[in-house]
């Protein structure tokens, strides 16, 4: 599982890079919006529906993309961006803490459109800004991952959430915040002009200290819509991952988290 895991990230890497770093913005936001269609599809197993109503909202998620196209770094954005902070911040620790099974249709179309669509206008508006910024900020994620992986394999005893991700323990948590410490005082200490940097060291960890608390909450509520649907994965199409949502469920925590804040930053300063 772990060769397989390994093998995948590998293929996987070089092609994100390439198309991260040379493709038109157009082209990276429609490669990015086809992503989250298939992230749409997989939620729309999750959420229950029959196969013709799970392509339906594929269809919708597409139309709504395409209204969006052009809207990025516009107010209608940082709506999304608003909403998607209120759901993670909110909703979504409360839907874990009482471990609701409830999957009504509408709300769970909507839910899928909270998570997929300001991550997608987060990796679209957050290349815009500089294809580094958002690699920077990406690895922040991967980095927590890969800590929480390593950290509680190694000393692992105290479980998280039991109920909802038995693998997942206290020990992990802390290992992802030490990786993510680690990773960011490098990177503020490397590169003080980079964006999240720019009101100092700590204003930066700050964000990426946000941004592993958040990935830890992506990653544990898909885990529980999951467990809700009798899924073990949301899909087959990565092997060692699972599906796409798999792949990217922290990411739509902390993307449009990462991309709110840096907003809330340059308001702040622009008025300073």
């Amino acid at each position: 599982m772990l060769k397989a895991r390994i093998l995948t990230a590998l293929l996987l890497l070089p092609l994100l890079l390439a198309a991260l770093f040379l493709l038109p913005d157009f082209y990276w936001a429609l490669l990015m919006l086809g992503v989250m269609l298939i992230g749409a599809r997989e939620w729309s197993v999750i959420s229950g529906y029959p196969k013709h109503w799970g392509w339906f909202y594929v269809l919708l998620t597409l139309l709504i993309g395409l209204a969006l196209m052009s809207q990025t770094s516009h107010p209608a954005s940082l709506v999304l961006y608003g909403l998607a902070f209120l759901f993670w911040s909110i909703l979504a620790p409360l839907w874990l803490r009482r471990k609701w099974h409830a999957r009504p249709v509408l709300a769970m179309a909507l839910i899928g459109w909270v998570v997929l669509i300001p991550t997608w206008l987060a990796l679209v508006e957050l290349r815009a800004i500089g294809p580094g910024l958002l690699l920077g900020l990406m690895a922040v994620v991967w980095v927590a991952d890969s800590a929480a992986y390593f950290a509680g394999r190694q000393f692992g005893k105290h479980k998280l959430a039991p109920g909802i991700s038995p693998g997942k323990t206290w020990e992990g948590v802390a290992g992802a915040f030490l990786g993510v410490t680690l990773y960011g005082t490098v990177w503020g200490t490397w590169d003080n002009s980079a964006v999240p940097f720019r009101s100092g060291l700590m204003a930066g960890m700050l964000l990426l200290w946000l941004l592993a608390a958040f990935s830890i909450l992506g990653d544990l509520f898909e885990s529980w819509m999951k467990r809700v649907a009798g899924l073990k994965d949301s899909g087959s199409l990565l092997p060692g991952h699972g599906g796409v949502l798999d792949r990217i469920d922290a990411m739509t925590s902390a993307m449009p988290l990462a991309t709110f804040g840096l907003l809330i930053i340059k308001n702040f300063n622009a008025l300073s």
